[in-house]
């Protein structure tokens, strides 16, 4: 785990003002990576650095005299057209790179230094993002055991949660090529179902369109294959954490996975967050890791004492709904839930070792979801078939419009952010992602 250290000081101001305002998401102590270039200009995307309501253009920084050594090493290749290189230098050249930033951002910073940096600055609000690295494979686990329990019950109020849950981090493997950034926009995926009572399943436009709030884990440094990555070292291998969405269409799911895992249910659409916060920003909000003692404890090449010290961490997340009427009569998204990521029954460091044990290669750019994020109260839960028990009880939304699942010209938004006594308020921005009509058969093929 990483130690706290200067980079987490709370009275640290930036002579970038917007970065002191109260309840930004990008105060000094954050500093988190994106690929960025200006919209609509042929330049090419390279890495930055949000602060305040800035980027800090890495590519201008490297061609600069501000940096040198390791942190120059770490900004050329952040200013590439993707994180991979940068995600491949480890821990000490990221560390490098982003002690070398905070001092550059810092209010005592000389005037003239300031007056040279302003040149590497671009505002947020012109700027346009892509997938910050070059995807290899993406995993998704299904970590949470509020969520778990809470899908069972829907269908049978006295069943648990399958044998193997309480034993292992369990995953599928989810389609790189249709990642895509905040701000996505997707057709509404069409495919097979099975009615109830039906001896044929028909092919028509998912009708139980749902989202999943979680957090994507990018994969830094890589391991050969065949060499297991030990508990004790998996967080070297994570980079750092964005939002994730994965949508999810539930008729179309419930029908395909016997008896494997989701397909069509999930290839259609991801949702990320541009902002990658790094696991150094995240420190001061570690806590520990717990299991319950009436249940199972993990296998010893999932268990450690610094995981159970501090393999958590306690990030707040809000998912909020937008929609079409919303959007036309400027009355603003609904929050529909809250909750943290404490709650999770694994921990990354776990999914990480638990992922290589068999043998399994990770690449750097590798990105992991952590499965749906529900916690154990009401207005907790990370999926809308969870709070509207699978279209029965439907969901008010704030302008009056109820929702058992998504519909057309819905945008679902994900936030999420870190606060404690003590430390500074850090956030990771938005992923947005908006349902566009079924291309299909009966439907319109132009978006509405």
């Amino acid at each position: 785990m990483i130690a706290l250290n200067h980079t987490h000081d709370a009275s640290t101001r930036s002579w970038v003002e917007t970065a002191n305002a109260a309840g930004t998401d990008f105060p000094i102590q954050n500093l988190p990576y994106a690929m960025f270039r200006r919209i609509g200009s042929p330049e090419p995307f390279r890495g930055g650095v949000a602060i305040g309501d800035q980027v800090l253009d890495l590519a201008a920084l490297a061609a600069g005299s501000h940096v040198d050594g390791l942190a120059l090493d770490a900004a050329r290749a952040a200013a590439l057209p993707a994180l991979n290189d940068f995600f491949a230098l480890g821990t000490s050249a990221w560390q490098a790179l982003r002690h070398a930033v905070f001092a550059l951002l810092q209010s005592d910073v000389p005037a003239a230094t300031v007056q040279n940096l302003r040149k590497c600055l671009v505002s947020q609000a012109e700027v346009e993002y892509t997938v910050p690295a070059r995807i290899g494979d993406y995993t998704d686990f299904y970590t949470s055991i509020d969520h778990a329990l809470n899908i069972t019950r829907l269908f049978n109020p006295e069943g648990d949660v399958t044998p193997n849950f309480r034993w292992i981090p369990t995953a599928y493997h989810g389609r790189v090529s249709t990642i895509g950034v905040s701000g996505q926009r997707f057709h509404r995926p069409m495919g097979q179902t099975l009615a109830p009572g039906a001896k044929a399943p028909t092919y028509h436009a998912c009708a139980r369109l749902d989202y999943e709030l979680e957090l994507g884990v990018w994969i830094g440094e890589g391991n050969a294959a065949g060499e297991p990555i030990p508990l004790e070292r998996a967080e070297e291998h994570i980079f750092g954490i964005c939002l994730l969405n994965d949508w999810s269409a539930r008729d179309i799911q419930f029908w395909e996975m016997a008896p494997l895992g989701p397909f069509l249910a999930k290839n259609f659409a991801t949702t990320i967050s541009p902002w990658i916060v790094t696991m150094e920003a995240l420190a001061p909000y570690r806590q520990a890791w717990t299991r319950p003692a009436n249940e199972p404890q993990p296998l010893d090449y999932l268990e450690s004492q610094a995981n159970r010290d501090s393999g958590a961490i306690d990030i707040s997340l809000e998912v909020w709904l937008e929609s079409d009427k919303a959007r036309e009569n400027k009355s603003g998204p609904s929050r529909l839930s809250g909750t943290s990521f404490r709650h999770q029954y694994w921990s990354v460091a776990q999914m990480v070792a638990h992922h290589t044990m068999g043998g399994c290669k990770l690449n750097s750019g590798d990105l992991f979801g952590s499965g749906t994020i529900s916690g154990p109260g009401p207005g907790e839960a990370g999926a809308i078939i969870e709070l509207a028990r699978a279209g029965q009880s439907p969901v008010a939304l704030a302008n009056g419009e109820q929702r058992g699942f998504l519909e057309d010209g819905d945008a679902v938004l994900l936030r999420g952010w870190c606060e404690k006594p003590g430390a500074t308020r850090i956030g990771f921005g938005e992923s947005r992602g908006t349902v566009l009509p079924a291309i299909g058969p009966g439907r319109p093929s132009q978006p509405r």
